[in-house]
């Protein structure tokens, strides 16, 4: 017999703003179900990122359903998990815990968050030649959706070369010899001049890092931008790009996509994601007019 009655929570760091405890409680609400979406910030608890093995532990043993995790912990959590889905073990990372017969099972939505969003919003977009900048947690799942799309090729750029290098290194493991590679910041002219699009994985233009990842003057008409921030959802990069002619898509699909997915996880049912991309339209809206 299904439940009706659901206790999930977020781990990570600095995740008081964080919209998707609204976006599950508000579709649960919907189902006619009781659902509870705790917040468990490692910073307001003072402990170390390495304490996710001691959270997930405890969240289990005290029945919590489930949980998501968030930066700092998505690779950290993979050592205190009894088994991993296949795409959260090929990323080596992790987002979402299902906790089910005594077991902890990890998987990863935004790779399929960011896939959905991305099909759904730029469906008939070139994908020969993409340049994604930034290589963290966000930037590997974006990248491996991507290339999942169809993409060619993946440059990816990172201020951080090492980490640029080993995010190409392992989507050639896993896609294919030359599907993927790695520069600097210094070439994004001649890379973007060649490009068909590009993804931007890293913090800036959100609410808290105001501001262009690149040089307008390196954004041209018929060029595609993907943005993953979500907060605010017309980050300065998407206001830009669409005043130069370029088909853009917002963060608000691969958050909604990414929360959809989860909630399947957690309750077995299936979530209206229409309704789930108006809610983060009026929440990231609400939160925008309020800072």
């Amino acid at each position: 017999m299904a439940k009706d009655s659901y206790l999930v929570g977020l781990i990570g760091a600095g995740i008081g703003p964080s919209l998707s405890p609204a976006l599950h409680e508000r579709e649960a609400d919907r189902q006619g179900l009781r659902y509870l979406y705790r917040l468990i910030d490692i910073d307001t608890l003072g402990v170390r990122p390495e304490a996710v093995g001691d959270l997930v532990r405890a969240a289990r043993d005290l029945g919590y359903d489930g949980l998501n995790i968030t930066h700092p912990c998505k690779q950290l959590v993979l050592d205190h998990l009894d088994a991993l889905a296949p795409q959260a073990e090929a990323l080596g990372a992790v987002n979402t815990v299902v906790f089910e017969d005594g077991r902890a099972t990890g998987h990863n939505t935004d790779v399929t968050g960011f896939a959905a969003s991305f099909a759904r919003g730029l469906p008939d977009v070139p994908l020969e030649r993409v340049v994604q900048l930034g290589a963290g947690g966000a930037g590997a799942a974006v990248a491996h959706a991507t290339l999942t799309l169809g993409a060619g090729r993946v440059t990816v750029v990172d201020a951080l070369a090492d980490r640029a290098a080993d995010l190409a290194a392992a989507l050639n493991r896993h896609f294919g010899a030359g599907r993927a590679a790695a520069a600097t910041p210094d070439r994004l002219p001649e890379l973007l001049d060649r490009a068909d699009g590009v993804v931007h994985a890293t913090p800036t233009g959100m609410a808290a890092h105001p501001g262009l990842p690149f040089a307008a003057a390196l954004l041209r008409p018929g060029l595609w931008v993907a943005e993953v921030v979500y907060r605010p959802l017309e980050t300065e990069l998407l206001r830009t790009a669409r005043a130069v002619g370029c088909a853009t898509l917002d963060g608000g699909g691969m958050a909604v996509f990414q929360a959809a997915d989860a909630f399947r996880l957690f309750t077995g049912r299936e979530p209206d994601t229409a309704r789930m991309l108006r809610d983060i339209g009026e929440l990231a809206g609400a939160v925008t007019a309020a800072n």
